[in-house]
């Protein structure tokens, strides 16, 4: 009866969203509002089938979460179609370094001095809700790879940098709480887990995603072999980044995000013209898998064609992840342990620190006033978050702290999906008309 009824809800909620999809595009509400009602109605606030508890099941959430953020760091790179030299990096790396320092000090300050948690605490809360997240920011994000907005291209490269550029202060509230003992030592965090993890990260998935590209594309355009299974190309360097980056010390989502990057980069280099991806989106779409093989080998579209492939199946497992920890969240909201003043932290955070945080970091950029307010306001949180508090509940986080950060945390989380989720479509709607415009 159990396997029936998970079978019925997986099978109905599914068809739900593939019919309603269209749907959802035109009306304030998102797929993760959806998502996460449908995990309250399975928790124990509602039918009782889910029981997911958010201290006894922290392996479990730190590993889906894990493997999802992976997911979407990959394709968050490979739709970076924009050359490396391109002044619209500045925007996200201003986010993702500046504006992120910003705001792991002014939660880490509000932690401290509003809430009265220990500085270690503080920095760690600071490093849990400071990156923005990836998974449930796809309606802000860049739409496919001929999109050349600026404000979604730096929303969806913050997105991609920040859950690595965060992990260093992670580590560093760790430390300051006594679980990592290393991290006392200021040299060798700022050292190692800073400057080493995050440089060496991106170096080895730009090495690694270039490395496998090109031997791909060697075998499809000279010998006409290793076609095929793009899926497996992408989850095989996913895995093997990551592996690598672990192994050496290094950022494993910043080498994820790079890998996907240097993809794009290859395609961007080798085949330029945009009618090839406009070709590659076609064979790709075609059921006849001889157009896709005779496209695949062609010397001139096997770039377009290989980024795009992978770029198709991340975004579809990407979307099945999304589910999966939406639905992970509403079924664990009920065994939280909330405390009231935690709610006050959420508009504090959203309204506040995302804000001045962006201010600063963006200041004296070109980018326009419309687009710092929407950047200001669509600091998404969500999955990345949750994973941090899973990994600090996995390696040392004391019980009384885990309790007060798991509140504020999913209280942030919890809220921003339902008002982000509201305001998207309007508030999209409204920048891409004022675009139109000219304004």
């Amino acid at each position: 009866m159990q396997e029936a009824l998970w079978a019925l809800v997986t099978g109905g909620l599914m068809l739900l969203m593939a019919l309603g999809a269209t749907v959802l595009t035109r009306i304030p509400l998102s797929t993760s509002m959806v998502y996460l009602g449908v995990g309250v109605a399975l928790s124990p606030w509602g039918l009782g089938l889910l029981r997911a508890d958010v201290a006894q099941h922290t392996v479990l959430v730190e590993r889906l979460c894990e493997v999802v953020l992976l997911v979407s760091l990959f394709s968050s790179g490979l739709k970076m179609s924009t050359a490396l030299r391109d002044r619209r990096w500045v925007l996200p790396l201003r986010l993702a370094l500046l504006s992120m320092l910003v705001t792991v000090a002014l939660i880490a300050l509000a932690g401290h001095l509003l809430l009265g948690l220990s500085w270690g605490a503080s920095v760690l809360l600071g490093g849990m809700l400071a990156p923005t997240d990836p998974v449930l920011a796809s309606d802000v994000q860049v739409t496919h790879p001929r999109d050349r907005d600026s404000l979604r291209f730096a929303l969806t490269a913050e997105g991609g940098l920040n859950d690595g550029t965060a992990f260093p202060f992670v580590l560093l509230g760790l430390g300051l709480l006594g679980a990592d003992p290393d991290a006392h030592d200021g040299w060798r965090w700022l050292l190692l887990d800073g400057l080493w993890s995050s440089l060496a990260g991106l170096a080895l998935g730009a090495g690694l995603g270039l490395a496998i590209a090109r031997l791909v594309l060697y075998l499809r355009r000279r010998h006409r072999e290793a076609v095929g299974l793009d899926d497996f190309l992408g989850m095989g360097l996913i895995a093997l980044s990551y592996g690598v980056a672990l192994l050496l010390h290094a950022n494993g989502f910043l080498a994820v995000f790079a890998a996907g990057v240097a993809i794009r980069y290859l395609q961007r280099t080798q085949s330029p013209d945009p009618g090839s991806l406009r070709l590659a989106e076609s064979a790709e779409a075609d059921p006849d898998e001889s157009v896709a093989q005779k496209v695949a080998v062609d010397p001139r579209h096997a770039p377009a064609y290989m980024a795009q492939a992978v770029l198709g199946f991340n975004e579809q497992l990407e979307r099945i992840g999304e589910l999966a920890v939406v639905v992970l969240i509403g079924a664990l909201l009920w065994s939280v342990q909330w405390q009231g003043w935690a709610w006050w932290f959420v508009p504090l955070l959203l309204l506040g620190v995302r804000p001045v945080a962006v201010a600063l970091g963006l200041r004296g950029s070109r980018a326009s006033r419309a687009q710092r307010w929407l950047m200001g306001w669509f600091g998404i949180r969500g999955v990345g978050s949750l994973y941090y508090l899973a990994y600090a509940a996995n390696h040392g986080l004391p019980h009384a702290d885990a309790v007060l950060l798991a509140s504020v945390t999913l209280s942030v989380v919890v809220s921003s999906i339902v008002l982000h989720g509201i305001s998207v479509t309007p508030l999209m709607q409204a920048y891409e008309k004022r675009k139109r415009r000219g304004r």
